[in-house]
């Protein structure tokens, strides 16, 4: 097996690609060991500089703490999920270990299918991902994960790209703030 890496527009965020579907309950991000029963994830996070960990459903994004050297952790990662892999799992998260969302108005939910089809894909791309968390009083809030989370680049993005594509295509969305 061979896991490709990419660089995001966050420096201290590597895109892992193992070629293998990685989750296949949506993507979510971990930050403590003790969140989660699983065995790649809690090796992952005990590495040394790593700070965070996002699944998406074919890629694994690592986040590192801005001391930490990818020149010294990058090969780790790698070996670590090749042998999770080698030993004949599918996959890294069968099913779904967040919470059902609750109930959203019309609106919301617009705003959400603006998120999901528009958005998501590219921010997926870079290694991340954008949750819905709120709509209040005309402003969004919204969740960055995985290397949108502290990526210099994303205040511009959620500036001008998901709060200009939402405000065009609501006019009700005039603001959209990242919690």
């Amino acid at each position: 097996m061979f896991v490709q890496t990419e660089v995001t527009p966050n420096p201290n965020s590597l895109k892992f690609l193992p070629g293998k579907l990685v989750s296949k309950a949506g993507s979510f991000e971990i930050t403590k060991k003790d969140e989660i029963n699983n065995e790649l994830i809690r090796n992952l996070l005990s590495v040394n500089g790593v700070e965070g960990i996002f699944l998406g459903e074919d890629f694994i994004s690592i986040n590192k703490y801005d001391d930490a050297s990818w020149e010294d952790i990058k090969h780790i990662i790698i070996s670590l999920i090749n042998d999770f892999y080698s030993s004949g799992k599918e996959s890294v998260i069968e099913k779904s270990l967040q919470e059902g969302s609750e109930d959203l108005d019309e609106l919301e939910k617009k705003i959400v299918k603006i998120l999901d089809e528009k958005i998501r894909p590219a921010v997926a791309k870079d290694g991340g991902d954008i949750k819905f968390k709120e709509f209040k009083d005309g402003v969004v809030k919204v969740q960055l994960q995985g290397s949108c989370s502290g990526c210099p680049s994303s205040t511009m993005t959620l500036k001008q790209g998901v709060q200009n594509l939402l405000c065009h295509y609501l006019p009700e969305v005039k603001e959209v703030v990242a919690i």
